[in-house]
């Protein structure tokens, strides 16, 4: 069975989302990794029985270091593919042109790359939003799109339904790219 490692910062539902839908039925997710110590996500791993390494960036001097660290840890478990979902890191080439991974991002990419995509993407006059998935390169939420989906824009909706229908088509499409991607070989 292909091997996973997953990547997060956060409360760690799209991780939830990947343990029910992907884990030991298309994949066996082999480990987690967060730069958060107070990360939601770290019980969600720890209740599927899969292992959680807590590498929290403040203890390193430089990005660069931090890639360093971050890719000695992936490497032992050998992945065939590296998953981000919600890692709230800027990755260098260090981690870039060493490991084989896909982005999760809450917007129709090109537009709104970085931080706050839901909130911008909300904020602005774009009537078609949504999700997609990306491979990982060295510019910012520039890599090859695997999957996108969206929707139109309901202008009655408040940030949260708002959000609530990108985390919906996230946990659509996160897993759909992730079978494709391990299909392919």
């Amino acid at each position: 069975m292909k091997k996973i490692v997953v990547l997060f910062s956060g409360e760690g539902t799209n991780l939830a989302n990947l343990i029910s839908k992907i884990h030991n039925k298309h994949g066996v997710i082999v480990s987690t990794i967060t730069n958060n110590p107070n990360a939601g996500g770290i019980i969600k791993a720890q209740n599927a029985n899969i292992p959680v390494t807590v590498l929290p960036h403040t203890q390193f001097d430089s990005r660069e270091s931090y890639d360093t660290a971050l890719v000695e840890i992936i490497q032992k478990y050998n992945p065939d593919l590296v998953v981000l979902c919600g890692f709230m890191r800027i990755l260098t080439p260090v981690f870039t042109t060493q490991v084989r991974s896909i982005n999760l991002h809450p917007s129709l990419l090109p537009a709104f790359k970085g931080a706050r995509a839901i909130e911008r993407s909300f904020e602005s006059d774009e009537t078609v939003c949504g999700v997609s998935v990306h491979w990982v390169t060295e510019e910012l939420d520039a890599g090859e799109i695997i999957l996108q989906k969206s929707f139109t824009k309901n202008i009655n909706d408040n940030l949260e339904d708002f959000s609530a229908k990108i985390r919906a088509i996230e946990h659509e499409i996160l897993p759909q790219s992730i079978i494709q991607i391990l299909s392919q070989g």
